[in-house]
């Protein structure tokens, strides 16, 4: 018996994906500190941001939602129609 089928993997993905895309630069990440504006570092700090764990995170994050907006759209639409159509 098969815990996860490749349907509710994909589904978890896309769920995953959604979540990512919908967090709200200003209300969230820039409460935490993982807002894309450039900080500048104090005396003796490094400007190697990009290079960090934080960094690289942040960048993710909004690539994922500059670039999976148009077909996050698509998916999602698709995967209702399916839901509606096949329950």
């Amino acid at each position: 018996m098969m815990l996860f089928g490749l349907g509710n993997l994909f589904y978890v993905s896309i769920l995953l994906v959604n979540a990512v895309a919908i967090l709200s630069e200003d209300r969230f990440l820039a409460r935490i500190g993982w807002g894309s504006t450039p900080i500048e570092p104090a005396f003796g700090g490094s400007r190697d941001e990009a290079a960090s764990v934080k960094g690289k995170l942040v960048n993710l994050i909004s690539s994922v939602r500059t670039l999976m907006r148009i077909p996050l759209i698509v998916i999602n639409t698709l995967i209702i129609v399916y839901a509606l159509v096949l329950g």
